[in-house]
């Protein structure tokens, strides 16, 4: 049988705006429940004074603001601002801290370009596709860490097509595909790349561009395979949405 959580009793009169995704908070457990699930998001725009004002004059949590603003004059890291939140709130167990922690300290041992590209990630995951595409620009219009190797920067245009792909814009993303099939030959990227040629270019331009490469037409043919078979799966369902939707009919009596 599962334990009771009591949770803090106050509720803020004017909620705390988490700009980065326009969210807005009003008790302590919201906050760790964002905490949580943005830690790769966690850096200087939610850990800071402001917010220890608001939970102060909010919420009135005294105790915790005191320690949190030591912590800051401290310059104690982010991780550990996180982890007194929490342990505060009192609505985490030792084990599931613990668990947080270690993705904490996970997260503090990665390279700072790969924590970049997992906010960006996290970002384009929760629907903030410009700011994802700006992260995931500032990676690649900028000096490479050779200690990642190349590869790395190939997924980061990969990302940045799929974060173009999602606005439409599939010229931007084509291009972005184009650059990070060059760097990992990944045939995934390829077909990509071709379906977002397909998608802007005039019939003839595309026909050219494929002329010029064997493995550009190879995995054309492909491609044209799996959008037929989609679309004979997209009309498969539309019939069987009209079968149901007869026999429903039927059922009720509802015959014409």
């Amino acid at each position: 049988m599962g334990s009771l959580i009591l949770c803090h009793k106050k509720k803020a009169k004017h909620p705390y705006e988490i700009v980065r995704i326009h969210k807005h908070i009003y008790t302590i457990e919201e906050l760790c429940y964002y905490f949580c699930n943005n830690l790769y998001l966690v850096d200087y725009t939610i850990v800071n004074r402001q917010l220890c004002d608001w939970l102060e004059d909010e919420l009135e949590l005294y105790e915790l603001t005191n320690e949190l603003r030591w912590q800051l004059e401290q310059s104690a890291s982010a991780e550990q601002f996180i982890l007194t939140v929490l342990s505060h709130a009192s609505i985490y167990s030792a084990a599931e801290i613990t668990k947080i922690h270690n993705v904490l300290h996970q997260l503090k041992n990665q390279n700072e370009v790969e924590r970049e590209k997992y906010k960006a990630d996290n970002l384009l995951k929760s629907g903030e596709v410009a700011s994802a595409i700006l992260v995931y620009q500032s990676i690649v219009n900028r000096d490479w860490d050779e200690s990642i190797g190349g590869e790395f920067y190939g997924k980061i245009y990969g990302c940045l097509g799929a974060a173009y792909g999602r606005m439409l814009l599939y010229e931007e993303a084509a291009n972005a595909y184009e650059k990070g099939f060059h760097i990992c030959r990944d045939p995934q990227m390829l077909k990509a790349y071709l379906y977002c040629c397909f998608r802007y270019m005039p019939q003839e331009k595309y026909v050219k561009m494929l002329s010029g490469e064997s493995a550009y037409l190879s995995m054309d043919a492909q491609l044209k395979e799996e959008l037929r078979e989609a679309e004979e799966q997209k009309k498969d369902v539309h019939l069987a949405g009209n079968v149901f939707e007869q026999w429903r009919g039927d059922y009720r009596g509802e015959k014409k």
